[in-house]
């Protein structure tokens, strides 16, 4: 067994994780642990913490207080990638800005092509590998970012609400290659305020409120019986 490989078979830890902005605990206190291979969907009302969970899992930004772990270690794998709401792409081709981030892995040359050929082509873009990434429509851009995200073979793959302002048939699209791609060994880490995406997709459910996880729980069970009155209020307004 390769070294990545025993990688993606450890669980994220979040151990006391506590974050503060201008005087308010955005995190407060969040124990958390991610299994490996999972799909894993945090869930919670506007404001709740969920990009800024995601934000420090994925180690964009250190906490005030705790820490995040890969199974026993500190350490955090080589390969994980994250995809926002709103992609952020180069002034380069569809392809190049695969093969940019490729390059920034040490990946060049004629593997590079191939990787990113691969990549276009599994998210049904590779007819426009040479048009510039910035003028594809918003289901286009949030495709390509997913292909960049999976050219590098991640480990790890953290999506904050990356269907939000998508219609229906993109958003369908997205989670096609995020099935895709969790088929693959990812473990996948996602924020969404959709419940009906949730419910279609999540193995486990993180419910925040005001910074703190009110629950983590199998999601077929959250759905059935949500056990904190935070959770039973955001599933009944989403039925209203």
């Amino acid at each position: 067994m390769g070294d990545a490989e025993i990688v993606a078979g450890l669980p994220i830890v979040a151990s006391g994780v506590t974050l503060v902005r201008r005087g308010v605990r955005v995190l407060d206190g969040v124990d958390l642990t991610i299994e490996p291979r999972s799909r894993t969907f945090i869930l919670g009302a506007n404001g709740a913490g969920k990009s800024m969970l995601l934000r420090v899992l994925h180690g964009l930004i250190v906490p005030d207080a705790g820490r995040v772990a890969w199974g026993r270690d500190t350490a955090r794998p080589p390969r994980q990638a994250m995809v926002f709401q709103r992609p952020v792409l180069l002034r380069r081709s569809a392809a190049g800005n695969i093969r940019h981030a490729l390059a920034i892995a040490g990946i060049r040359g004629a593997d590079a092509h191939r990787r990113a050929d691969e990549a276009l082509a599994r998210v049904c873009l590779a007819a426009i590998a040479d048009r510039p990434a910035r003028v594809l429509s918003g289901g286009e851009q949030q495709r390509l970012a997913l292909a960049r995200a999976s050219a590098l073979e991640p480990e790890v793959l953290f999506l904050d609400e990356p269907t939000a302002s998508l219609d229906p048939p993109s958003s369908r699209a997205v989670e096609g290659i995020v099935e895709s791609i969790h088929a693959s060994g990812t473990t996948i880490v996602m924020t969404t305020h959709s419940l009906a995406q949730a419910k279609r997709l999540a193995d486990t459910v993180v419910f925040l409120a005001a910074g703190r996880v009110t629950e983590c729980t199998d999601a077929a069970r959250f759905f059935k019986a949500p056990r904190s009155c935070e959770a039973r209020t955001f599933i009944e307004g989403e039925r209203l």
